[in-house]
């Protein structure tokens, strides 16, 4: 019989047309609702955590997690009831999972490497870290990947997998941080008077910590300066301004009191060979 012979036969619409038509429409609305709800839930239930305390990195994770679960749920109620055996298509489901896990191991390995980000904590949101290659503010750990904000404001995507599975430096872990610096003084310039100028300039700056001390010694004789390693400690979110500072003071501290900085040079002797 052909399609349009099937359509036009009595009681085809109302047995069949309106009915389907309705599920599906319902069924539309199930989708459409049950997303608002899941998220409202969600949002709730971030709000609670947030209000306990928890951490904000565990509090997205988990409401990642709880928003996925709660889709699910709504698109089982969705396709059941448009009368799809649910209860088939879950154990369908579950015997294509093998499979599925095997194609998909990168992704349930960021996965699990997620959870251990939660778990363990090597970081939370608003620290800086170092991490996979590249370095920035950590904004967010999703189920498969961590969002960082780089120092000049780009938005990084790194799974989760690269992050645990490497090196994480957290620059933000200790509320302080040691600055190292050297300079350099020619040879025939005054170490003690170079020193001495270096700690005048410390002492003019407040943001540097007394306790620790700050250490000044002389670090290396090299092949064109006398170098003198400075080791100034300051809290941790004036680390980058403190060291921009140091460095434009001192050699502007070394120009007035005439200590030069010398650069790296070479002296070429030319002799004569007088032929014969």
């Amino acid at each position: 019989m052909e399609p349009l012979e099937i359509i036009t036969q009595p009681g085809f619409v109302e047995q069949y047309a309106i009915p389907w038509t309705l599920r599906i429409l319902v069924a539309l609305l199930i989708w459409f609702i049950g997303k608002w709800i899941a998220g409202r839930i969600t949002s709730v239930v971030k709000k609670v955590m947030i209000k306990t305390g928890m951490d904000q990195m565990l509090v997205q994770f988990l409401g990642n997690i709880l928003y996925t679960l709660l889709l699910i749920a709504v698109i089982i109620a969705a396709l059941d009831h448009l009368g799809l055996q649910t209860t088939s298509l879950l154990a369908i489901f579950g015997a294509a999972g093998l499979a599925v896990g095997l194609a998909l191991k990168d992704s349930l390995s960021n996965f699990s490497s997620g959870v251990m980000l939660i778990l363990f904590r090597p970081f939370k949101v608003g620290d800086f870290i170092e991490a996979a290659g590249t370095a920035g503010v950590v904004e967010e750990v999703r189920i498969f990947s961590t969002m960082i904000r780089s120092g000049d404001n780009r938005q990084i995507i790194i799974p989760n997998g690269q992050i645990y599975g490497g090196t994480i430096v957290n620059v933000s872990a200790k509320p302080t941080r040691r600055i190292d610096l050297v300079f350099g003084i020619g040879y025939g310039d005054d170490i003690k008077k170079a020193k001495q100028i270096i700690a005048e300039v410390i002492a003019a700056d407040e943001r540097i910590l007394k306790d620790p001390a700050p250490g000044i010694a002389l670090g290396e004789l090299g092949d064109s300066s006398v170098d003198i390693n400075v080791r100034p400690w300051v809290n941790t979110p004036d680390y980058w301004p403190v060291r921009a500072d140091l460095l434009e003071n001192v050699k502007l501290a070394f120009d007035a009191n005439g200590i030069s900085i010398p650069f790296p040079q070479r002296d070429v002797h030319l002799h004569e060979v007088k032929s014969a």
